[in-house]
């Protein structure tokens, strides 16, 4: 464990997002090195695409994304799926060790998540690979 706290700000947008369906994506930092934070967040109307462009080039994130899909047998879905973003060439080693850290700490408390996804690279964030992922 890093140490690192979630802030309660974290559990209410992930309510928000769970039970209001009011937000589409909600985006993670940790601050300082000693809680994590929301960054940023997404309308109900917002896309996956402004999502994943909202993502740091250099530096790691928490995010949780209300992905909406059509199961193989022509289902509309909606799941709750966390992702954590880990820019493999461009973030220091310091950065993603504390980020990988203190991933627990974050996930335990949004209780029901169903999917997770690591992306290292912007090819990880695709849309249609995260469709693929989610109807597994």
């Amino acid at each position: 464990m890093s140490g690192v706290t979630v802030a309660d700000a974290c559990v209410e947008k992930f309510n928000e997002i769970k039970m209001k369906k009011t937000l589409k994506y909600v985006i993670f930092k940790i601050e300082n090195r000693k809680q994590i934070v929301v960054e940023k967040e997404g309308g109900k109307d917002a896309t996956y695409e402004e999502f994943s462009k909202e993502l740091p080039e250099a530096e790691p994130r928490y995010a949780l994304v209300d992905v909406a899909y059509t199961t193989d047998e022509g289902v509309q879905q909606n799941k709750l799926c966390f992702f954590f973003w880990s820019p493999d060439d461009k973030t220091s080693v310091k950065d993603r060790m504390i980020y990988a850290s203190s991933k627990d700490a974050i996930k335990k408390k949004l209780v029901g998540v169903m999917k997770e996804i690591q992306a290292n690279d912007p090819s990880e964030l695709d849309e249609a690979e995260v469709v693929a992922h989610m109807k597994k």
